[in-house]
């Protein structure tokens, strides 16, 4: 007998989960095996279809899952509009904006650096759309360290307008509070690196 539900959670880096049935009652556990191959990777929230059977703990699990596809019109009626713009998310990039031409002024920036952080923006920003549409449909998804790797590597401003305008990856707090990391990282980095701190640094130990 099969089952429809959803997804109520999902830990990737270990391929298992738990559904929630649509008919209520006690979360499914499943693993990554009970997805038949090429289906796409699950994400919490969208909607399954499942069998279940008794595991060799003797407990409830589900097998011979599959993802529901929504029909076309359902899909052509959801229009998402972009999230909402908080203080912090607001005044992100104009404050960095602010640091940059202070940081060039003072200590001067190569050209270069405005560049690298425009090509990675850019790339972090496809990323962040081809997860989304993977998400929608039920496809391979990027892995969070990659998203978060990118925004390391000065494309932070690019997955802050991803996350904003396609409305992807703002709410998962533990997603954002690396995020947000690789932010403060980042910055600290591009401060320390044009500042002759880092020079005096290391010849204090010469």
């Amino acid at each position: 007998m099969r089952f429809n539900g959803k997804l109520s959670s999902w830990n990737d880096e270990r391929g298992f989960g738990f559904i929630a049935p649509a008919l209520g009652g006690q979360d499914i556990f499943v693993h990554i095996s009970a997805f038949p191959p090429g289906t796409g990777r699950p994400g919490v929230g969208l909607p399954v279809s499942f069998e279940v059977e008794t595991g060799p703990n003797g407990k409830k699990r589900a097998k011979a899952v599959v993802f529901i596809r929504m029909s076309a019109r359902r899909k052509a009626r959801r229009v998402e509009s972009a999230a909402r713009w908080t203080p912090v998310r607001a005044l992100a990039l104009p404050l960095f904006a602010g640091v940059y031409v202070c940081v060039a002024a003072i200590w001067s920036v190569k050209p270069a650096v405005a560049l690298a952080y425009a090509v990675a923006s850019l790339v972090t920003f496809m990323a962040y759309a081809l997860d989304k549409s993977a998400a929608v449909q039920g496809r391979w998804r990027i892995a969070e360290s990659t998203l978060h790797t990118l925004s390391l590597a000065c494309g932070w401003p690019g997955a802050l307008l991803a996350q904003q305008l396609l409305r992807h990856k703002t709410a998962k707090p533990s997603f954002l509070a690396v995020y947000w990391a690789t932010v403060a990282l980042n910055v600290g980095g591009f401060i320390t690196l044009h500042s002759p701190w880092l020079a005096a640094l290391a010849s204090a130990f010469k």
